[in-house]
This record gives structure tokens, sequence and C-alpha cells, in this order.
């Protein structure tokens, strides 16, 4: 026995001290030694020397030839015993930064959207009521937010990975001008949210973090067409959690994207794409085109300095020359030029992006990006430097120059780049979704910002 004791039969024996027997009767010695020679008659007689056995091993020399095994069991018995006791994995309720679903990105498929998103079901005054009001709500530059909510495929919440909410706020076209006024954006989705807070179990879990807006305006979610007030105004603090699809990015900080946010395309009707001859076979006698805004003078009314003097920097160097068709007035047919073009200016506006992006890409035209430090869309899939030209804004001086080397070097290449379907395809709204759209480019990059959300620093939960 070694020193400690053990259990038997359920029951726990004396303890004594190491190498020490029990008490046994009949092999207890004598308290009182008898004198030599003599033998206590209650003991049995000695057997012949010749017929005594050796007497058995003791513990201490069992314990030593045995030395490995005992190792090796009692290892084995441990690791057994830790793997046992170790805490069950995590709930995958409960994970770091804002949705992440698992560790690798889903394959994507025909017949399974990249991500699974439960599409909100909310009372009419946040949508239905708008687009019904007036017919430009869908079809125009910000109409997004429409096209999204009709063509992304809806799952049930409990199986959803992210949940959209459908709000309309670019379809209020109650300005004397006639474009979208954002003074209700504000309100219309505080009380959307309102909603979702006290009415439906999934807002709460996460604070927002696992839902989706659309702000498809000039500088998002800051909600004004004028950069110095969208900065002052700032983000709307309920939605600084949640992920916001917004056509405004720019590279480096910007108080209108500190949240997380997927860079979308400016809506153009999908029919854009058809009701034109095909880029490889049109007839492009237009060198480089632009129509819409310019400023004879830098400084409006407003005192602001509209497209920071781009457009007046392009009519006052090319206004003349015969290769450049600059036209400031409307033109509702102005997309037939576009297709004529080899080169469609893209200059910024109030923000750096412009509908004017999508529909030279769409028509075959090489866009001629004028806009500093500007994020395009889904940049994995369309690769912009090899469908476009990009030229500093402090540079419209030398642009004739640079389309002329471009000419003469490789504009049959950027050509053959442009005028791949895929690509045209990945910056229309279709509705339904079709793979490869513009929403399939969207739900690609809602997955990818799931993936990598474990590095982020709040927490959310949601469903596998």
């Amino acid at each position: 026995m070694t020193a400690g004791g053990e259990e038997t039969d359920g029951k726990t024996r004396a303890f004594f001290p190491a190498q020490v027997n029990p008490p046994n009767p009949r092999a207890a010695v004598s308290l009182f030694p008898l004198p030599s020679g003599m033998r206590d008659p209650k003991l049995p007689a000695p057997a012949p020397a010749t017929a005594r056995r050796s007497p058995p091993p003791s513990l201490a020399g069992t314990l030593r030839r045995h030395s490995a095994w005992l190792l090796l069991a009692w290892f084995a018995l441990s690791v057994c015993l830790f793997l046992s006791a170790a805490p069950p994995a995590a709930s995958p309720l409960l994970r770091p930064a804002v949705l992440l679903r698992n560790t690798k990105p889903r394959a994507l498929s025909a017949a399974r959207a990249p991500v699974r998103i439960h599409v909100y079901d909310l009372p009419s005054r946040f949508n239905r009521d708008w687009a019904a009001a007036d017919p430009r709500c869908g079809r125009h530059l910000f109409a997004a937010e429409v096209a999204l909510h009709h063509a992304l495929p809806s799952v049930r919440p409990e199986d959803a990975d992210l949940f959209f909410v459908p709000v309309y706020v670019s379809c209020n076209f109650s300005t004397p001008n006639g474009f979208p006024s954002l003074s209700h954006a504000r309100g219309l989705l505080a009380d959307a949210v309102a909603l979702l807070r006290r009415d439906m179990p999934y807002w709460n879990r996460s604070a927002g973090a696992d839902h989706v807006f659309v702000a498809s305006h000039d500088f998002g979610a800051c909600f004004h067409p004028m950069e110095d007030v969208a900065i002052a105004d700032g983000i709307p603090e309920f939605l600084k959690r949640s992920i916001l699809l917004q056509t405004f990015g720019v590279h480096g900080p910007h108080v209108c994207q500190e949240a997380e946010h997927v860079v979308i395309p400016p809506h153009v009707p999908p029919e854009v794409a058809l009701e034109l001859p095909e880029p490889e076979k049109a007839q492009r006698d237009i060198f480089a085109f632009f129509r819409g805004k310019m400023e004879v003078h830098p400084k409006n009314i407003s005192g602001r300095f509209y497209s920071k003097k781009v457009r007046t920097e392009l009519l006052h160097h090319y206004g003349r020359n015969s290769k450049f068709y600059l036209k400031r007035k409307r033109y509702d047919d102005y997309r037939s030029e576009m297709a004529r073009s080899l080169f469609c200016l893209c200059p910024l506006g109030w923000a750096p992006w412009s509908p004017r992006l999508v529909e030279s890409v769409l028509l075959g035209c090489v866009p001629v990006i004028i806009a500093d430090n500007i994020r395009l869309p889904f940049p994995s899939v369309l690769r912009w430097p090899d469908i476009s030209l990009q030229v500093a804004e402090k540079d419209v001086a030398s642009l004739e120059t640079v389309l002329d080397h471009v000419v003469a070097t490789n504009l049959s290449v950027i050509q053959k780049n442009l005028w791949d379907p895929v690509k045209r395809k990945g910056l229309v709204f279709n509705r339904p979704m079709q793979e490869g759209d513009a929403t399939w480019q969207v739900l690609r990059e809602l997955e990818t910002l799931l993936d990598r959300s474990q590095s982020r620093s709040h927490v959310g939960s949601w469903r596998r």
C-alpha cells in the first residue's frame, strides 16, 4: 500500500504511513517477545528450509519493474480527463466582430446567393408609398435602394446572416428643382429603427450590427449633398454599428464612411445595356464626350465651388477644341452620344462619383475618371485600371495629351477589357437578381465583409 490510502467497494480504509502494514491478528508480532528457541503455540510451525518459498516481492520493487507502463497509463488517463473537462466550443450566436459566421468563405453557386439575407416587410410608409408617388423613384441615379429591395432574395429570419432594412430616403422629389430632397432621411430611418427595436427580436441582439441599409446619394449616410454640411452632420448614431451600401467612397479617412460599408455603383436602368448596338459594333466618331453642368464662373450662387472647378477648367481648356464634344444643355438621348464616343469624361460633381461611370461602361466608352481618391465599386471583379483611365484633377490641362497617348499605345487593349459582358453585367441591378449582376456583387462583398469581421472590435450575434 502506498501512503495516502485507497478506496475499495465504496469504503475508504484508514490511512497509514508509507510501507507500514495494517494490524492483522494472524500475522501480528507478540507484544511480549518469547525466550530464544521457543515459539508461540498460536502460530503455525515454520516450514522446512527446503520447502520455503521466496518472500513476495515488495510493492516498491513491483513499481520499479513496471514504472514505464504505469507512467504511460497515467499519461493516457490525464489526457482523457483533460479533454473531458475542456470547455465546449463557443456558441455560433456570439462571435467577435460584426458578423463572423465562419472562418472560410462559402463557395458561390448559381443556385444559392453568396450570403443569406432576410428582407424586412416594413409598413408601406417607409418604401412603397414613396415609389407609388413618383415613378422616378425607381429609375433615377439614387434608385439602388429600390432596385436592391426588389432584387434581393429573402430567407427566413432564423436562417439569415444579415437583415436588409428597405427604407427609401431618396424618393422625396419635393424640391423646386426636382432633385431628391434628403431633409426627411434621418427622421424616416430613425422611425424604422425604433420599429425594429420595439417589434422585432433581431435588432436588439446585436444593436443593429447585422442590419444593412442603403445610402445611395452624394455623401452616403451623412445625408446631405454638400460635403462641408455632410461632414458637420456626420452619420446618425443609430446607424454607426450597421452595414451601409453606399455610392460614396474615397481612399483615406472621411467622416461619411466611418461605418462598416460596401461601395456600390449608382443606379442605371438595366435596359441601357440593351437599347444600343453592342460596344464592339458601334461607330465611334466622337473623340471625347461630356454633357452636363459646367459653370462658366467657378463660384456659384451657393458660394461653393462646384466640381472643385474641374468642370469649369474642362470648359475653359477644351470648349473650342473640335476633338472634345462638350455640351452644357440637357439632352434626353445623350446616351446615343456616349455610344459614339471613344472616351467619356467622368469628372466629379459635388461628390466624386457619377452615373456617367456606369453608363460609359455599359455603352463601351472608355471612362476617364477625374476625381481624386475615388473608391470604385467591386474592384476585385471589375479591375478598373484595365477598363478605364484616371486623370488627376490638377492635370486637366494635360488631358488631351494623355488621351492621344492612349490612342497611340493601348486603346484597343482597354476596349477589349471594357467590352467584356461580365464586366458590364456587374454594374447593372437586375430584377430579379442574376448571377454576376450588381446585386450579386453586393452579396459577394457582404460575404467578404463577414469573413473578415473576426478582426473587428465590436460584437454581434446572428445565426448560421
